[in-house]
């Protein structure tokens, strides 16, 4: 019997129809503004947002991977857990995903090498209405091909969790890691640009000691810094806004940004 987890916050966070999800994100990712790494990404950091509000900082790193639509087979998906307590990192119960555009598969024997870990645990309950992990189904079913999803709902963990549980799926070429974020929440907007261009220079400099005022994803992130300092990757800015820049009031601003890692020049050859 598969278990399959549903579909929680489509129709609100993203359309439900899929002709009008497809279209949605397709005209999302022909417009996205990037800068654009030298290399293909090992890794990305976007924005869980509805689309209207962070879905052009999303399709902005997404846009990085149509070259690599074939190569991409599993991709490692950590967010934070917003609705349950979570202690360590929870992976779902559930052998699928569910989304308006069709079933992901999950990676069950990366799954079940995750469990020999103490800091993982399996939890419908984390997963159910989790929507950082769930905005970004689409945006990969319609980027890459045939791939499995390794998804973790990261709750209190320390950094060096985090960067142990990705050490062990790190894979190669063929493993994506992506880390569900959003920046400082409810800020007045001028404010709102500071300190998150703060938090942008840390991310790009590998300081894994952000802060939840940071970044709502700041352990998963945290985690995705250690093991980059580690792998030699390097982190490019691909898009920054905020939500008064999109739908919102700039009384109360939510920031988003998207950031690809590379492998460093000198790590081509080795």
């Amino acid at each position: 019997m598969s278990i399959i987890r549903p579909a929680a916050v489509a129709g609100m966070f993203y359309p439900d129809d899929p002709a009008e999800l497809r279209h949605t994100v397709n005209a999302l990712l022909a417009n996205a503004t990037a800068g654009s790494p030298s290399r293909p990404p090992k890794a990305l950091i976007v924005p869980h947002a509805g689309y209207v509000y962070s879905g052009a900082v999303a399709a902005s790193a997404y846009a990085q991977l149509e070259a690599l639509r074939d190569r991409i087979r599993r991709v490692v998906l950590l967010g934070p857990a917003h609705r349950v307590y979570v202690r360590g990192l929870a992976l779902p119960e559930a052998d699928r995903f569910v989304t308006p555009l069709g079933k992901v598969q999950l990676d069950r024997e990366a799954m079940q090498r995750l469990d020999a870990l103490p800091q993982v645990t399996r939890s419908t309950a984390a997963h159910q209405m989790e929507h950082s992990l769930e905005v970004q189904l689409p945006f990969l079913q319609q980027v890459l091909g045939d791939f499995q999803l390794l998804p973790l709902a990261v709750g209190e963990a320390t950094a060096a969790e985090v960067a142990e549980v990705l050490e062990k799926v790190w894979g190669g070429d063929e493993t994506l890691i992506v880390i569900s974020s959003d920046l400082s929440h409810f800020l007045p907007d001028a404010e709102a640009r500071k300190v998150d261009g703060r938090t942008i220079e840390a991310i790009l400099a590998l300081d894994s000691h952000l802060s939840h005022e940071q970044a709502c994803g700041a352990t998963p992130v945290n985690g995705l810094l250690l093991a980059a300092r580690k792998h030699d990757l390097r982190a490019v800015k691909l898009n920054v806004c905020n939500s008064s820049d999109t739908a919102g009031d700039p009384d109360r601003v939510v920031g988003y940004a998207a950031f690809a890692f590379e492998p460093e020049a000198h790590h081509e050859h080795a």
